[in-house]
């Protein structure tokens, strides 16, 4: 490896490290009160049970807009991975908030289990003239391109390689409910077109 070369893989790897850091937090998020209360009933409301909820990641992203940020600081991640793996903004002002709050989260993991990037879903009601998305992804990084992931992947693969199919569903839900009735061949392309790199992973 060139000198370039391995400072990318390390930096490759810090990214990795905060997002996978991220993944913990929002899963010992849905265990606080807040996050029982909202994210964890909603959950249960769309008929996960509690071990799919822990094996699939599932988490919360807090209500306050600097839960996360606060958090990997004291845990000596720096600030610029955690904007550089699409978890945090910062304002003009300086402020470092987080991108995810207020919302469920399903962590997406890279063919070989590394924690890559989040989807978050809102439980708010859009209000008539305010923008409103019911799902917030994250942004493209050095570690995700959407384009070349697939929901589910890491979980799927040995019964898609078992079986040679592959069922492909649109979103994460999809997935979930059909890994938890047994059907474990199944991804989603989480809601955009098929693309050849997807269809190349697969």
């Amino acid at each position: 490896e060139s000198a370039e070369e391995i400072a990318q893989r390390q930096r490759n790897e810090s990214l990795l490290l905060v997002s996978e850091y991220a993944g913990r937090f929002f899963q010992e998020s849905l265990k606080t009160p807040e996050g029982q209360a909202i994210g964890y009933q909603y959950f249960k409301s769309r008929g996960l049970e509690d071990e799919t909820i822990v094996k699939y990641g599932l988490g919360w992203a807090p209500v306050s807009r600097k839960a996360l940020a606060e958090a990997a600081r004291a845990a000596g991640y720096k600030e610029e991975f955690l904007i550089d793996a699409g978890l945090c903004m910062k304002y003009e002002d300086g402020r470092l908030v987080d991108r995810f709050h207020d919302r469920v989260m399903f962590p997406i993991h890279s063919h070989i289990g590394r924690v890559i990037a989040f989807g978050g879903r809102t439980l708010a009601k859009p209000v008539p003239g305010k923008p409103y998305a019911k799902y917030k992804n994250s942004p493209e990084t050095e570690i995700y391109v959407k384009s070349r992931s697939l929901y589910g992947i890491w979980f799927a693969k040995n019964e898609m390689s078992r079986q040679d199919k592959c069922i492909l569903v649109e979103g994460y839900l999809d997935v979930l409910s059909m890994h938890q009735l047994g059907i474990k061949n199944v991804v989603a392309s989480s809601g955009t077109s098929l693309t050849v790199e997807q269809i190349r992973l697969i």
